[in-house]
């Protein structure tokens, strides 16, 4: 007879690489993104008082719900003037790599309340 892998333990099997980066990504997030949107991403940082726009909340479901995936991905890599965003907002497709990237706009919508 043949047994098979219940289906909870390979997706847990499958999400392990992605956890393990997922939690790599909580440091680089508050040192490429908190200083403006806060540590939880609520747009509350220490540099949101003087900023022009203000920082988006990403916790708020509102928000969550009116940006894609590939919107965030292409923000975070190239920065906020390259779609029509503050210019504040610096490009990090240099300092992340594409698992990254994906790592990051998962721990954001991680912060939808």
């Amino acid at each position: 007879m043949r047994r098979s892998i219940p289906v909870f333990v390979a997706a847990m099997i499958v999400a392990a690489p992605f956890t393990a980066v997922a939690q790599d990504i909580a440091p680089k997030f508050r040192a490429m993104c908190a200083t403006c949107h806060g540590p939880t991403g609520k747009g509350d940082g220490p540099a949101a008082p003087g900023l022009r726009p203000k920082p988006a909340d990403m916790s708020s479901a509102a928000w969550q719900a009116s940006v894609t995936d590939d919107y965030l991905r292409d923000i975070i890599r190239r920065g906020g003037a390259a779609v029509g965003k503050s210019p504040m907002m610096a490009p990090w497709g240099h300092a992340l790599n594409e698992q990254e990237l994906d790592a990051m706009v998962a721990y954001i919508r991680a912060m939808k309340q």
